[in-house]
């Protein structure tokens, strides 16, 4: 079993910056970022994977948000940078705890979330 576990949340003003992390325990093969924002449905970030460091980010991000890694962790960060008012939401953790020949990551656990506004 993995348990996920996001922090860094919080609010900030437009043009600010915030650093998520999520702390897994258990063995993961790739962790991800998704957000869901109020009235909307959940929607992906990033992801990144240990198989090769590999990134993929969402249109609505590149450039802004940056995931990094560190698998001696087992710990996902997500840099968010330039935030906008349209990156609040509650983002939520994923990953992928079975080995695949896949990408992007098929994720199968999910941590509770950690709140972000981005006030204007």
């Amino acid at each position: 079993q993995v348990q996920l576990v996001e922090s860094g949340g919080g609010l900030v003003q437009a043009g600010g910056s915030l650093r998520l992390s999520c702390a897994a325990s258990g063995r993961t093969y790739a962790l991800g970022w998704f957000r869901q924002a109020p009235g909307k449905e959940r929607a992906f970030v990033a992801a990144i994977s240990w198989v090769g460091g590999s990134t993929i980010y969402a249109d609505a991000v590149k450039g802004r948000f940056t995931i990094s890694g560190d698998n001696a962790k087992n710990t996902a960060y997500l840099q968010m940078n330039s935030l906008e008012p349209e990156d609040t939401a509650v983002y939520y953790c994923a990953a992928q705890s079975r080995y695949g020949v896949n990408w992007p990551p098929r994720y199968d656990y999910w941590g509770q979330g950690t709140q972000v506004t981005v006030s204007s």
